[in-house]
């Protein structure tokens, strides 16, 4: 841990510790997201090889992010349980297995296993990182660490964009996640590096606990993935069951958010009988750390929402190659890249609610300057400078309200508080990836019939060999492909890509422009966060 010696003249001057073991940290956030960044760029690669829709790669999103939600709290109680280090080696050990499960997939099914898998051993590392830290580092670099640990994730992602998009490109998607199994080997080694934490053996499993809140983030996530497919309110015929025409997955969302509820009405009994809780509830007891949760999952939210719909657009809707999606997406990675870490200077300037109002701003600005800017040509500065725009604001939020989170529990929280962490941002990567899936998709469907039931050109026989109820992305090969094995004549097909090439881009915009909506709608939690006077740094109160 970081002391403190005096000066002759009496000032006092933090002695910092080495950042090694930032580094070692830092390679397992890095670990994770570059997996999770690198599914979308891979999606042209997955579609052509398992012959199965973009919307099942969102899926493998989900599978990941199901895996983490639903059980880091578990994650968190064990590595208490086992001692930090070596539960961080485990779970590193488990991703593995996981990427070289990812690499050999003969089937989409089985590459959504190995990224369910790859979501247990992130269950493990998530709230490992934040107690990895909390044993390394205290006060001011403690504070500088969890910016790293935040551009990490946002690093991962650019490397992901640059390495994959060209990997996958010029070899195969596969090859670009192989990789990964170096990465953690790589991490195992260095693992040694870190200082040994004691187990405690008298924390106690709930395993209620674990039950009720697997159920309800499994029953939500579920619901959410589904609601295209299923039905958002009434039950569509490819839903498994109904209940009086209501589809099972708003069901599924709703019975999740009752369970949620049990969860913690059962936490706090635990708590107040003396019983070790699977989340200690102290890390949100306060209007403080719930603004921070909620407006946390906000800007995760989006950004998922971002990183599905750009690059679904690029391979599969212009139909361009890995690598011009790490080129489109390369500015709103940087710019999340260097604001985390940059962030941090600011926090002694302003505070946590000025900083987060002003980066919610910059993320309504850019989602809903990209609505009224963005086309066909991903290159345009216009659209450039919307998306440097949103990742502003990105970068700032991430790590800023983790660091709130961290900052207001006591050192002994520090698991739950990585839980809560990782709860929240897997959950709304994967609510945000499905929302935006089931939002574009019924736009472009809504649009397509619109456009093709006032056409005179489109006749009523050729609509019912297309099926319209089955509406998807396709770019203008796949669609002529698809055309190709109906009674369409060149007239129609032409019709058919303009009207197709059309809604793609309405929907779109449509997309970014609601993006935006949430974005503003974000301002309400940060109302409630924390109003440090200038010149403080949050969890240092002056003396």
């Amino acid at each position: 841990m970081s002391k403190k010696k005096m000066h002759s003249a009496g000032e006092v001057a933090e002695v910092r510790d080495s950042w090694v073991p930032m580094i070692v940290i830092a390679m397992g956030q890095a670990l994770m997201s570059f997996n999770v960044a690198a599914i979308p760029v891979s999606m042209g690669g997955m579609v052509k090889d398992f012959d199965t829709p973009p919307t099942t790669v969102g899926t493998a999103v989900v599978f990941y992010s199901l895996g983490v939600s639903g059980f880091i709290m578990l994650g968190a109680k064990l590595g208490q349980r086992f001692g930090a280090k070596i539960f961080f080696q485990a779970a590193v050990g488990l991703f593995l297995a996981a990427m070289v499960t990812m690499v050999l997939s003969p089937t989409a099914e089985i590459m959504l296993a190995a990224q369910g898998l790859a979501g247990f051993a992130g269950a493990a590392l998530v709230p490992t990182l934040v107690v990895l830290i909390a044993n390394h580092y205290s006060g001011r670099q403690q504070a500088e660490a969890v910016g790293w640990l935040g551009s990490a994730r946002a690093i991962a992602g650019v490397l992901a964009f640059v390495i994959v998009g060209s990997v996958a490109t010029f070899l195969s998607w596969r090859y670009a996640f192989g990789l990964l199994i170096i990465h953690a080997a790589a991490i195992l080694l260095l693992s040694f590096k870190l200082k040994p934490s004691a187990a405690r053996t008298d924390v106690k499993i709930d395993i209620l606990g674990v039950i009720l809140s697997a159920i309800a983030i499994i029953c939500i996530t579920f619901g959410f993935n589904n609601l295209r497919n299923w039905g958002v309110l009434l039950a569509r015929p490819a839903a498994p069951f109904d209940v009086l025409g209501v589809s099972p997955a708003i069901l599924m969302i709703v019975v999740g958010i009752v369970i949620g509820g049990g969860f913690f009405i059962w936490t706090r009994r635990q708590a107040e009988v003396g019983n070790t809780p699977l989340l200690a509830l102290n890390v949100v007891e306060s209007p403080r750390e719930w603004a921070a949760v909620v407006a946390l999952f906000l800007v995760v939210a989006v950004e998922g929402a971002i990183n599905f719909s750009v690059p679904l657009y690029i391979q599969i809707v212009q139909g361009q190659s890995g690598l011009m999606t790490s080129v489109a997406m390369m500015p709103f990675m940087l710019t999340v890249f260097f604001t985390a870490i940059l962030i941090v200077r600011l926090y002694g300037l302003y505070s946590p609610r000025t900083i987060a109002r002003g980066a919610f701003v910059l993320v309504a600005i850019g989602t809903a300057w990209l609505a009224f800017t963005v086309s066909n040509d991903w290159s345009t500065i216009p659209v450039i400078l919307g998306l440097i725009t949103v990742g502003l604001g990105q970068g700032a939020l991430v790590t800023l309200l983790f660091n709130v989170l961290v900052t207001a529990a006591p050192k002994e929280n520090a698991g739950d508080v990585g839980s809560l962490r990782g709860v929240t941002q897997n959950l709304a990567a994967a609510v945000g990836t499905s929302l935006v899936g089931t939002m574009l998709v019924g736009l472009l469907s809504s649009m397509i019939i619109a456009g093709s039931v006032s056409n005179p050109v489109i006749t009523a026989e050729l609509k019912d060999e297309v099926n319209m109820a089955n509406l998807n992305f396709f770019s203008d090969s796949q669609l002529k492909e698809r055309l190709s094995g109906t009674s369409a004549t060149p007239s129609q097909l032409d019709e058919a890509l303009n009207i197709n090439a059309d809604a793609r881009t309405r929907s779109l915009k449509i997309g970014f422009l609601l993006l935006s909506g949430l974005a503003l709608l974000a301002l309400i939690p940060c109302s409630w966060l924390p109003d440090y006077k200038a010149g403080e740094i949050p969890g240092e109160k002056s003396k």
